[in-house]
């Protein structure tokens, strides 16, 4: 997995945004970010497309874990609970898979464990390996 996190090191809008991956594992993955105020909306509260980013980064992840190249076909998400400071984080799950199509399930959660988001995600998964540097 040590190879994985080194190809998701390549992920430059999410590394750029103060995202990092914590965790991966065969069809999983965890993902965290420090709320900044650059991740705040007008309200105050973090703007819906860095919920999605991250959420999305763990997707990316899981679903690239098993070593073939995956990548979003659809992806939905349902903001549950309004944040403005503190931690989030985004744990990734598959919930199906076979040789094309895999689906997963994002929880987003705050350091309390209150959920803020949930998202899904279905990955085409394609015949070629991951590129992964050496």
């Amino acid at each position: 997995m040590d190879r994985l996190y080194k190809y998701f090191e390549q992920e430059n809008f999410a590394t750029i945004s103060g995202m990092h991956l914590k965790e991966v594992s065969s069809g999983y993955a965890k993902a965290e970010m420090r709320i900044e105020k650059r991740h705040l909306n007008v309200l105050g509260s973090v703007h819906g497309g860095t919920i999605f980013t991250l959420a999305d980064m763990a997707f990316a992840a899981a679903s690239n874990s098993h070593g073939t190249a995956a990548v979003a076909i659809n992806a939905d998400i349902s903001f549950v609970k309004a944040v403005g400071e503190g931690y989030l984080f985004a744990e990734a799950k598959e919930t199906s898979i076979n040789p094309k199509i895999a689906t997963y399930t994002v929880d987003v959660t705050n350091e309390n464990g209150d959920t803020i988001a949930i998202f899904t995600g279905m990955a085409y998964r394609k015949k070629d390996p991951l590129r992964i540097p050496e």
